[in-house]
């Protein structure tokens, strides 16, 4: 079983976490409504990606 020689510092062991922490996502706004979107991801609120319509989205 394999044992530690040396016990890893409180410094040390948070230095190699430090990449662990959630990032909220990256949100732009669509080019024909302006709503807060994923990049590269088609609007499900009006359905446009890139200037183009590319699925019909139906009115409540």
């Amino acid at each position: 079983m394999a044992v530690p020689q040396v016990r890893t510092s409180r410094r040390k062991r948070n230095q190699r976490r430090s990449h662990h922490a959630l990032k909220a996502p990256t949100l732009v706004t669509c080019n024909n409504c302006g709503a807060l979107i994923r990049p590269h991801v088609v609007c499900a609120q009006c359905g446009h990606f890139k200037g183009q319509e590319v699925l019909q989205v139906e009115a409540y």
